[in-house]
């Protein structure tokens, strides 16, 4: 099926069904009692967009004959993806079903808007990674833990919906299909252990190879992904030292991934010292 589509007719898909999941969920809140089916559906859906958009993402990657990251367009579409895999990991060990519309309407958001935004695809690097499997790993790494910063985010949010239900006494509707103030705690926690983790690691990697060749980084990318790797591991410690928690702990987290997702911009621009594509309209 992908030999007979474009990599873009992919990601639309993907994006497709996954606004089409966001929606389901959408339905299954106007009802008391969960509905298997609608929740066997969401899941259907999020599979489905899941595969389309690694399928697009995949053939990405074996016209750029790397890791498709070669752009603005290509690490938005990178994070929604890595998002919806940490779900299907996370919802289940959890057994968090409301997760699944949350992460819906964020992957829908984003691999919507990168596609509605030319702009964002116009050039791409070429081998931007050269023959490097490790710079392939480090920044394959890094994507992937905003990936897991932007679920983080959403559980933060989920957190702050809760304490405010248990606060004003709301516990129909949307804040009935809610996971305790403990389960999510204990969530956001792992997830923000996680993400520090994969970001200590690509950054070891990266570094590993840019002491050898310090003009291979552009020093406002290296000062900007040093600075949300500080930002985050500031919040690890707090947490685990009890001096972050509860609603303190979820604004923080928020308002860090809004901050990370500004950075793409300076982390993006280290690709201009490479050899541009100039991508034609497909």
């Amino acid at each position: 099926m992908s030999s007979l589509l474009t990599d873009r007719a992919l990601l639309w898909i993907g994006a497709l069904l996954y606004l089409a999941g966001f929606l389901t969920g959408l339905i299954g809140l106007t009802r008391r009692q969960p509905s298997t089916g609608l929740r066997t559906l969401l899941n259907a859906l999020l599979v489905g967009g899941w595969i389309f958009q690694w399928m697009g993402l995949y053939q990405r990657g074996l016209a750029g004959r790397g890791c498709p990251l070669g752009n603005v367009f290509e690490i938005v579409q990178f994070v929604a993806w890595s998002a919806m895999l940490l779900y299907f990991f996370v919802g289940t060990a959890f057994r968090v079903s409301l997760l699944g519309l949350f992460t819906a309407g964020y992957a829908a958001s984003l691999a919507l808007v990168s596609l509605l935004i030319p702009q964002w695809d116009l050039v791409r690097g070429q081998k931007f990674f050269g023959d490097n499997p490790w710079i392939e790993v480090h920044a394959a790494l890094a994507v992937f833990s905003y990936g897991v910063f932007g679920l983080l985010a959403l559980t933060s949010i989920m957190q702050l919906l809760q304490n405010w239900s248990l606060k004003n006494k709301r516990l129909n509707g949307l804040f009935w299909f809610l996971p305790s103030v403990v389960q999510l705690e204990q969530i956001n926690y792992r997830l923000v252990l996680l993400g520090v983790v994969l970001l200590t690691i690509s950054l070891g990697v990266g570094a590993s190879w840019w002491v050898r060749n310090t003009d291979t980084v552009h020093l406002p990318k290296l000062m900007v992904t040093v600075g949300v790797w500080l930002a985050y591991l500031t919040v690890l410690v707090l947490r685990w030292r009890g001096r972050l928690v509860s609603v303190r702990f979820a604004w923080v987290c928020v308002g860090l991934f809004i901050l990370a997702l500004l950075s793409l911009g300076p982390v993006n621009s280290n690709r201009n010292s490479y050899r541009p594509v100039t991508l034609t309209p497909r």
